[in-house]
């Protein structure tokens, strides 16, 4: 089968590789849960692959829709100004590729549930 439609899973990023472990989980989970789609990991920085490496790869191998879901607590600096002018470049660049933008997975309440469930079993 042909996949059309791909879950960019964006993480912030960082020099130390052992940070990546979560992240790439998480990918790993999606992707069994969702084998239809192409689910896939892109950092900010730091960290390979970046968002328009990944995206123009993707398009590459036929994919036409693509939600990129930000993997940060909240919709802070990068998420609120950096994603959207790479996002508003990569449509420049792509104009038949449908982009949508998620919001910030903290911001959603069953993950903040999933949070303080958490930490209320440390106790």
């Amino acid at each position: 089968m042909n996949k059309t439609s791909a879950l960019i899973l964006f993480a912030h990023g960082a020099r130390d590789p052992r940070w990546a472990g979560p992240f790439q989980r998480l990918q790993k989970m999606t992707q069994e849960a969702s084998p239809d789609i192409s689910v896939e990991l892109a950092f900010l920085e730091f960290m390979s692959p970046a968002l328009p490496e990944l995206v123009r790869r993707l398009t590459e191998e036929g994919i036409r829709n693509i939600t990129v879901t930000p993997i940060f607590l909240g919709q802070g600096g990068h998420v609120l100004r950096d994603l959207p002018v790479l996002l508003d470049q990569l449509r420049g660049e792509f104009p038949a590729l449908a982009l949508t933008l998620s919001t910030a997975v903290g911001e959603d309440e069953t993950v903040l549930t999933a949070i303080r469930d958490y930490c209320l079993r440390q106790l």
